[in-house]
C-alpha cells in the first residue's frame, strides 16, 4: 500500500504520523527512523507500520538513527523543532536508538588512504 502525507488512515489521534516522519527524516542530524531493537517504537497502521514514530495519549516518541558528528542536545532540539507543530499539542519525546559510525580521522588512515585494519596498533603485535 502506498501512503501520501495527509491520507486519513495516517493520522492518529490527530497526528498524522507520516508527516511526523517525514519531518524527522529531513533533519540534518537523524540518519533515519527505526523501531529499535525488543519491539521498539512504531505506529501500526492498515497494511503497513511506520517504525521509529508513536503517539501516546500525551507524547509522540520518534526512536532516531542519528550522525555521529551531531550532539544528542543539538538533534533533540532538530527533531522537537521539527515535530511540535504536527504534535498536536503534545510533547515531543526523542529516543536516541543508534549512532552512525565515526568518520575516519588522519589517525584511522593509512597513508595509501586506505583505513588501518581493526585490532591493536602496530606497537602492540610481536614482531
Amino acid at each position: 500500500m502506498t501512503a501520501t502525507v495527509g491520507q486519513p488512515d495516517a493520522v492518529v489521534d490527530g497526528v498524522d504520523v507520516d508527516a511526523v516522519a517525514a519531518a524527522v527524516r529531513a533533519c540534518p542530524g537523524v540518519l533515519d527512523l527505526t523501531a529499535g531493537w525488543m519491539g521498539g517504537r512504531a505506529t501500526y497502521l492498515p497494511g503497513r507500520r511506520i517504525e521509529g514514530v508513536a503517539v501516546d495519549a500525551d507524547a509522540v516518541v520518534v526512536q532516531v538513527r542519528g550522525r555521529w558528528e551531531v550532539t544528542a542536545r543539538e538533534l533533540a532540539g532538530q527533531i522537537r523543532a521539527a515535530v511540535a507543530p504536527l504534535a498536536a499539542g503534545r510533547r515531543v519525546d526523542v529516543v536516541l536508538a543508534d549512532l552512525d559510525k565515526p568518520l575516519p580521522t588522519e589517525a584511522d588512515t593509512r597513508p595509501d588512504g586506505y583505513p588501518n585494519p581493526p585490532g591493536p596498533g602496530p606497537a602492540a603485535r610481536p614482531g
